[in-house]
């Protein structure tokens, strides 16, 4: 019974990361192309540089998250983000709105699509470095 037990913690002590973070490349800040299909012409990113970690900028603020979910499941935690106005605040809200319904992320080469259970899609191209 003690031996299952170590050789149980062993291997979950030993586990890899299953978050989008072991799947999407760590270097890569995606870009939003749209939402649905239409275009976000507001800059906002997100990236998993990290396990269990997302961070990005909506168009007028940085934010980051905890991201702990398995891979193909997406659920952030509470966004925190700076608190800076600009012209583009109600697209941020839409932005922000939009990540937190993403329960489903899929990661395609340089292409990233978040999913929420309603099927809303945030689709994300990587950033030409």
């Amino acid at each position: 019974m003690r031996i299952a037990l170590i050789v149980t913690l062993l291997l979950n002590g030993c586990a890899g990361d299953e978050t989008i973070s072991a799947f999407a490349d760590r270097d890569a800040v995606y870009v939003l192309r749209d939402i649905d299909g239409t275009a976000f012409t507001p800059k906002a990113t997100i990236a998993f540089p990290a396990k269990g970690e997302a961070q990005g900028a909506g168009p007028c603020n940085a934010w980051s998250a905890d991201q702990s979910a398995v891979y193909p499941w997406f659920e952030l935690g509470p966004i925190a983000a700076t608190k800076a106005a600009c012209p583009d605040l109600d697209a941020e809200g839409v932005y922000f709105a939009a990540l937190a319904a993403a329960r489903f992320v899929e990661v395609q080469g340089p292409v990233l699509i978040l999913t929420s259970e309603d099927g809303a899609e945030l689709t994300f191209n990587a950033a030409q470095p």
